[in-house]
């Protein structure tokens, strides 16, 4: 019964390598970009790029276990909720009101722990932030905040 059970399990997971999600299409960087747009001092800019564009922008990096259902589809997901909710590619078009509440909601979501997700943290350990790299993202998301509130 238990190798039935096993047999079953694997052909399951094999027939799901059949079945692949649609991975985002990596784009340019253009005029749009929110880096490009705000310029970020160096240490942030590293970090936003590292860990926040995976999922925030329509320049995410998909790792060798991307490729893996069901992990695929999960991956994939992650990435099409994350870009709806912040695109960084798409810093450009959003107008001021948006940019100033994207900005507040980004300080609420470091100041949390929500960001960057905790399931990404596991794999991705270096995307932890410490206090102080929590309180120079947080400040400089504020200042940018301000910038947009009183556009």
């Amino acid at each position: 019964m238990k190798s039935k059970i096993a047999l079953t399990v694997l052909l399951v997971f094999a027939l799901a390598q059949l079945f692949q999600p649609t991975q985002t299409e990596q784009q340019q960087v253009d005029e749009n970009d929110f880096l490009q747009i705000e310029k970020p001092p160096n240490e942030l800019k590293v970090y936003l790029e590292s860990n926040c564009y995976d999922c925030h922008s329509n320049q995410p990096k998909y790792p060798w276990y991307s490729e893996i259902s069901p992990v695929s589809w999960w991956i994939q997901d992650h990435i099409e909720e994350g870009s709806e909710h912040l695109n960084f590619s798409n810093w450009g078009s959003y107008s001021a009101k948006k940019k100033a509440h994207k900005m507040e909601e980004a300080v609420e979501e470091v100041e949390e722990d929500e960001m960057p997700l905790p399931s990404y943290t596991i794999i991705h350990r270096e995307a932890i932030l410490e206090e102080g790299e929590k309180i120079a993202l947080m400040d400089w998301f504020k200042s940018l905040q301000l910038k947009y509130e009183t556009h």
